[in-house]
């Protein structure tokens, strides 16, 4: 099992790939933002819950969708509106393609026109 450390280095790594993505440390935890705005947090035990995990925005649905397919390592945050959803890091395998995929989508729903852009010029690069 890797160690909190390394599952939020790997994540954080994740989280860079996207346009102007930046990271402040606040204590255990770790807000990933563009701009001015967080768009995930990484958690270490979040008031006492002893969960690793990734907390991001979601789409409307999305949460519940997740909660109902996988319980045990889809949780609601504590602290955070109901859109937003948190995958563990600390249980089973982790799906780095997964968390890219919560990491871009809450990117979307929270960076301006002109970083969607830098992102979607990115993705067609990709594709070429």
């Amino acid at each position: 099992m890797k160690t909190a450390k390394e599952l939020f280095e790997r994540a954080i790594a994740e989280a860079l790939r996207l346009p102007q993505v930046e990271t402040e440390r606040k204590g255990s935890h770790v807000a990933l933002k563009v701009g001015s705005k967080i768009f995930a947090y990484l958690v270490n035990d979040h008031h006492g819950d002893g969960i690793v995990g990734l907390c991001c925005k979601a789409f409307p649905g999305e949460s519940e969708s997740l909660l109902a397919v996988d319980p045990r390592r889809f949780y609601r945050v504590a602290y955070t509106q109901k859109s937003w959803i948190g995958l563990r890091l600390d249980v089973g395998r982790v799906s780095w393609r997964e968390v890219r995929e919560l990491l871009e989508g809450s990117y979307r729903l929270t960076a301006g026109k002109r970083q969607i852009a830098m992102l979607d010029a990115k993705s067609t690069m990709r594709s070429k």
